[in-house]
């Protein structure tokens, strides 16, 4: 008994292998029966691929918790305590805390000031959140129209060799020629269909970013503006001009 469970052990790996090996062999049929147009759509793939892991990375780089931050400069602010707000900002490599510093380093200036400044920050900032994200709704296309192509190229091959052919084997060829032909559709489909679906994971995370942005820099003026009356103090330790006014 030990020995024929040894045995069975002994001979799991080669069948694995065998397995993996079969795998291999089966997807290299398969591409190789689609012909070149597999070969594009593959390395279309890969680079739609490479799009989105950027795009991952970037998006974990520039996203941050809006509300946490929010809630510190607020209580900064409260306190005319600017300069700490603009230093806490300034520790973060995210997007938002960079668009709130610089309407922050403007605090002892007027609304329209503060909003040109956060405007003019946020313009910098959204061409790093748009960034590939229109190529990868072109590898989606591309990759389904490449799928289609050659299936067209297969199915006028299938019918050129029907064409010379004997009457017997006309409907074997004609079968092995459309079932051949249907690989790069197949490929081309799973190409788009992952990219697309990834493509709206990355969309909802863009509009997050963006979202906030827009959202906690209205929240900023208003907050600045709310405080204006008591005299905000800067890094420079110059007050508002309300309050210049006020003593004056």
């Amino acid at each position: 008994m030990e020995q024929t469970l040894n045995q069975v052990a002994a001979t799991t790996p080669i069948n694995e292998a065998i397995a993996n090996t079969s795998f291999i062999e089966d997807v290299a049929i398969f591409m190789n029966d689609g012909g070149v147009f597999m070969w594009i759509i593959l390395a279309i793939w890969i680079f739609g691929i490479i799009l989105v892991i950027e795009r991952f990375k970037s998006y974990a780089f520039y996203d941050t918790k809006g509300d946490s931050l929010m809630n510190m400069i607020k209580k900064h602010v409260l306190l005319n305590n600017v300069q700490e707000a603009i230093k806490i900002c300034s520790n973060s490599k995210a997007l938002l805390p960079y668009v709130l510093k610089a309407g922050l380093k403007r605090a002892n200036q007027n609304k329209e000031q503060i909003q040109d400044a956060l405007e003019g920050a946020m313009l910098e900032v959204q061409p790093k959140i748009d960034r590939w994200m229109g190529y990868l709704q072109l590898v989606a296309n591309i990759s389904t129209l490449f799928g289609l192509l050659g299936t067209i190229q297969g199915l006028i091959q299938s019918f050129s060799a029907v064409a010379t052919a004997d009457p017997a084997s006309k409907a074997k060829l004609l079968a092995i020629g459309i079932s051949t032909a249907m690989n790069t559709t197949a490929l081309g489909l799973l190409s788009a269909l992952s990219i697309m679906m990834i493509y709206q994971v990355l969309l909802s995370k863009q509009d997050k970013i963006s979202g906030e942005i827009i959202e906690y820099s209205v929240k900023l003026v208003d907050l600045l503006g709310t405080k204006k009356g008591q005299g905000i103090q800067t890094s420079s330790g110059e007050t508002s001009a309300t309050e210049t006014s006020k003593a004056a």
